[in-house]
């Protein structure tokens, strides 16, 4: 079953009968939009005052242990509803959105943020819900609720690497595994490592391999740190995988004029720069989008040692 047309009704309900919901979607007709043109791609810097919460949610232990956990279905504001998945998930409507139609998937367990044993779902969430991206944050890569597995869906066609992988031009294959096909992504400002394949249980054994591999490279608790964009068109599933080296860039921690509120997840690392306060928007630069993605990226050598390693 494609649950895509009853998730995009849930969210015409939401924003119809919950009134914060109605006021942020109504607010991103409002968002500012700059661009940075790198030649044969570009990356985008939205404004989106809403997201943050999101941006600075604090993510140590001590600070999760004292909240209470917001995906909890016993948590859950009044006013919202969902949509069952199987039996283990629930489909919301995201109360602060990125994009015109966006959601949260999550567990209706709580159970920590993990992707290993949870690829498998997240590439039937890519096929169920074929009209939207899933997107997949690590514990330390921008989940803002790393204590509850839970995953994101956002419509197509609203971020920069949809297009750039259709056009052929950025994404290079450099071998095949098992049928699935390893690409990488020279020259695009982030090591990514792109799988495509209409075998589902050959993409899990090729994406355990990456897994892995993260893991003797980087030693990473609890888990190797990346981000997870995947989706589903003409029976073949599309997963872009960018391995992480930090959380956040210095610009977050830094203060006065140099700081940047800036908390790259997946969305970040699709070419969508997400800035919740203006001041960051205005004065963000092309230097700096570069200086980001190097700190919190792998380089594009250390994704080909890693993909010749497979």
């Amino acid at each position: 079953m494609d649950f895509s047309e009853k998730a995009r009704a849930l969210v015409q309900e939401q924003t119809a009968e919950w009134d914060l919901v109605g006021r942020n979607y109504e607010g991103l007709r409002n968002v500012k939009v700059k661009t940075f043109d790198f030649g044969d791609f570009n990356i985008d810097v939205q404004y989106n005052p809403e997201r943050i919460v999101s941006s600075i949610a604090k993510v140590d232990e001590q600070s999760i242990e004292e909240r209470s956990c917001f995906l909890c279905r016993n948590s859950l504001p009044a006013k919202q509803r969902w949509i069952p998945y199987g039996i283990d998930y629930a489909i919301l409507v995201n109360p602060f959105p990125i994009f015109p139609e966006h959601l949260t998937i999550a567990n209706v367990n709580h159970t920590a943020q993990r992707i290993f044993e949870n690829f498998e779902t997240m590439l039937d969430l890519a096929s169920h819900l074929s009209k939207f991206v899933i997107y997949y944050n690590g514990p330390k890569c921008g989940a803002s609720a790393p204590d509850h597995l839970h995953f994101q869906a956002g419509i197509k066609g609203f971020i920069p690497i949809e297009n750039d992988f259709s056009s052929e031009i950025c994404c290079r294959e450099v071998r095949s595994i098992d049928g699935v096909k390893v690409s990488h992504w020279p020259e695009y400002q982030r090591g990514i490592i792109t799988l495509t394949g209409n075998d589902q249980s050959k993409l899990i054994l090729v994406f355990n391999k990456i897994y892995h591999q993260l893991q003797i490279a980087k030693h990473a608790e609890p888990e190797p740190m990346m981000n997870i964009i995947a989706s589903f068109d003409r029976k073949t599933w599309t997963v872009h995988i960018f391995p992480r080296t930090e959380h956040r860039p210095s610009q977050f921690y830094d203060s006065g004029e140099r700081q940047i509120v800036l908390s790259p997840a997946s969305v970040d690392m699709g070419g969508l720069l997400v800035t919740p306060r203006e001041e960051d928007f205005i004065k963000i630069t092309e230097e700096d989008v570069i200086d980001i993605f190097e700190q919190v990226c792998f380089d594009t050598q250390s994704v080909l040692t890693l993909i010749n390693k497979l």
